[in-house]
């Protein structure tokens, strides 16, 4: 296993279909004991339980400091501290800029930058006592193309700001040995997708994609899982594309 006695907070894990359960899943079919944060509290407690009494589930609104200071804070008295930190919790909006308002764009920069930056500022002094730790951001194949099928400019942007925020954590943490990468997905088969797709619109997005499929979120997480373990110990600051060749640096 590759993260046998490895402890992970994930955020935005809840979601029936989302890219954080398959994370979560994964990790904890590796070894790892898992908390997952998320606004749906008891969904995320469900999950936890689902995986066995070593596993955790809290509510936390990742653009609350005071929430993300009391859900991480919760799992490290209930589990020691952790390890690994993926920050996956994010919305998206498919809006065009002159459709964009003051309140669309705060909310979407608040839970998908903000957010990785609050969890990370709250983790990183339980990694730097420990002098080891993994933080995997999600960021977006939107943030490198300036757009994408279901997100606006305003998505674009703070996936683009988390690939900044990712490196220069990296940069800075790497002589305390914290490793710092993002995944950066391309169209992936989750929730936000989910009776958005006309069978039309479907399999002109497949034409368009080299793999010629739409990715799922097991993609992702095995992604992930390679940041978090020692197969990536001389790893830091990267940003992994998962799109199935539908952008290539």
């Amino acid at each position: 296993m590759l993260l046998q006695n490895e402890i992970a907070i994930i955020t935005g894990g809840a979601s029936e279909r989302g890219i954080g359960r398959g994370i979560a899943t994964l990790f904890v079919e590796q070894g790892a004991r898992v908390a997952i944060l998320d606004l749906d509290g008891e969904t995320a407690r469900d999950l936890a339980d689902s995986f066995g009494k070593e596993h955790r589930g809290y509510p936390c609104n990742v653009t609350n400091r005071d929430e993300v200071e009391a859900a991480i804070s919760s799992a490290v008295q209930d589990m020691g501290s952790p390890s690994i930190l993926v920050n996956n919790a994010g919305i998206t909006q498919p809006k065009r800029i002159a459709e964009i308002t003051m309140e669309d764009y705060d909310a979407v920069l608040d839970v998908n930058l903000k957010g990785t930056f609050l969890c990370s500022k709250t983790v990183i002094p339980h990694m730097r006592n420990a002098k080891k730790g993994n933080i995997i951001c999600i960021s977006s194949v939107s943030a490198k193309r300036g757009g994408g099928i279901f997100g606006g400019p305003h998505y674009s942007a703070a996936k683009a700001g988390i690939i900044g925020l990712t490196r220069a954590m990296a940069r800075e943490l790497a002589p305390e040995g914290i490793r710092v990468n993002a995944v950066a997905p391309g169209l992936i088969d989750t929730d936000i997708t989910k009776g958005k797709l006309t069978p039309e619109l479907k399999a002109e997005i497949i034409e368009s994609i080299p793999m010629k499929r739409i990715g799922l979120p097991i993609d992702v997480a095995r992604a992930c899982l390679f940041f978090a373990s020692e197969l990536s110990s001389y790893v830091t600051g990267e940003i992994m594309d998962v799109n199935g060749g539908m952008h290539i640096d």
